[in-house]
């Protein structure tokens, strides 16, 4: 965990770092955010930035958002300052607000739920241990792997695992999503750009390479990098030398490659989308990570680690799943693999009425037992008269949850689910968000669309 603090925090700065070292993080101190910004354009990255509240930090965020800066913005201030100024922080896109002196135990929390890094990944399923036993292996050396499967199959956790368990541990883990980013913007992001090679490129930056540099750098859905790009990838990875955009000059790297995709790149090959030489460079071992229906004995251990997860980020009860529950969710097919798992158990913490989590709070598809399910489970219609064994609405718990959504358009849902969590919240958007699992950025969005539509949102509150 890479923590950057910046400002001078009314001589609170160092016990705020100190906290942190405790807590095992790597600190960085900004006299201020245009230090701040510099810094992370020379290649001293970070997953969390802690700053005052007197810094301008809507345009510090504005700045990293024009840069495609990934980090998260955590706000913090002594008691005594205007909470006006918090919540125009959180509404400018701060994560949190934290106040000062700091305490340590929040500290600790904010840092936790920045942190992204897992050690441990539940494989209690045959065919997930034996991808486990062949990354374990894999790990301690400075092989590429080329890790494939579905989306939402967890590519990414794995590849953190990865680098967790190998000798570069405590160098820098740098994710980059080679299809987030726009075709003329992927180098830079790779390889950094000089000031003025390019209209918008005000400062020389460092690309992802350099970064990464003594650590390991993941190519997150490499296939759809444009090929005339793929030439300089081979090139970076065949020789550790990179050139940054409006450069000759060459500069060395150390990087570990990890590498994703959703695709067949034998076939993205044979059709010339990927080039070969490329493909065999990161192909030097390949993990293949099962879908979610091809492991069916991590469906009810994932399901309950993400229920315990969303009960503590909520502030709720930790519940167990019911047995109709349990059978419902192992019947479902999870087309959308351990993603779909996860955001229907944050569904279910939320809405789940009885001591147990029951199966009504399993909000999942209409077409869910329409024959794409396991082999071995039986089709059971969704109905006002689903069976109880399976949970199906018209069971005595909590009659009616579900049948309230059947036949309704997906938006009006979303949109009502969004609106009762704000209710929850008492209008703390970012409360909401976290709650939501959606970036307040995006919360803004929708909410702004609302009130275009002449729907009555709930007023912010300080939260």
């Amino acid at each position: 965990m890479r923590l950057m603090i910046i400002g001078h925090l009314e001589g609170y700065i160092s016990a705020a770092g100190k906290i942190a070292l405790q807590k095992g993080a790597k600190v960085i101190h900004c006299e201020d955010t245009e230090e701040a910004l510099a810094a992370l354009r020379n290649g001293r990255s970070a997953d969390l930035a802690m700053v005052d509240i007197k810094q301008n930090i809507g345009k510090f965020i504005k700045d990293l958002n024009a840069e495609r800066i990934h980090i998260e913005v955590v706000a913090c201030g002594v008691g005594s300052e205007d909470s006006r100024a918090a919540v125009k922080a959180i509404e400018d896109g701060a994560k949190e607000y934290i106040p000062l002196p700091p305490d340590a135990e929040l500290i600790a929390a904010v840092l936790t739920a920045a942190s992204e890094e897992q050690s441990d990944m539940i494989a209690n399923d045959a065919a997930m241990k034996r991808v486990l036993m062949l990354a374990d292996k894999i790990a301690p050396s400075e092989a590429t792997v080329l890790i494939t499967g579905e989306s939402g199959t967890g590519k990414e956790v794995m590849s953190r695992y990865i680098h967790n368990k190998s000798k570069r541990k405590d160098g820098a883990f740098i994710a980059l999503n080679c299809a987030a980013i726009p075709e003329n913007l992927l180098e830079s992001e790779l390889f950094g750009h000089e000031k003025g090679a390019f209209t918008g490129a005000t400062a020389r930056r460092i690309g992802k390479f350099e970064e990464a540099n003594n650590g390991t750098l993941l190519l997150d859905e490499i296939s759809e990098m444009h090929p005339a790009l793929q030439a300089k990838l081979l090139r970076a990875i065949q020789e550790r030398v990179i050139t940054r955009v409006g450069s000759n000059a060459d500069v060395k790297v150390n990087v570990r490659i990890l590498a994703t995709s959703n695709r067949n790149l034998e076939k993205s090959v044979e059709k010339g989308e990927f080039r070969e030489d490329l493909y065999f460079r990161l192909n030097v071992m390949n993990i293949k990570l099962p879908a979610l229906r091809e492991r069916p004995g991590d469906v009810l251990p994932l399901a309950q680690f993400f229920a315990d997860k969303y009960a503590e980020a909520n502030g709720v009860d930790k519940k167990r799943l019911s047995a109709a529950a349990s059978e419902k969710l192992q019947r479902y097919p999870w087309r959308g693999n351990i993603r779909e798992l996860e955001n229907t158990m944050h569904r279910a913490i939320i809405i789940a009425l009885e001591d147990e989590i029951e199966a009504d709070a399993i909000m999942l598809e209409e077409t869910e037992f329409t024959g794409a399910s396991i082999p071995s489970a039986a089709p059971a219609p969704v109905a006002k008269q689903a069976s109880p064994e399976v949970g199906g609405v018209g069971t005595v718990q909590n009659p009616g949850a579900v049948e309230a959504f059947i036949g309704r358009p997906l938006a009006d849902v979303e949109r009502d689910l969004i609106l009762d969590t704000l209710e929850h919240t008492f209008g703390n958007r970012t409360h909401a968000a976290n709650i939501l699992g959606i970036s307040i950025r995006t919360l803004r969005n929708k909410l702004n669309q609302y009130k275009d539509e002449g729907i009555d949102v709930p007023k912010a509150s300080e939260g």
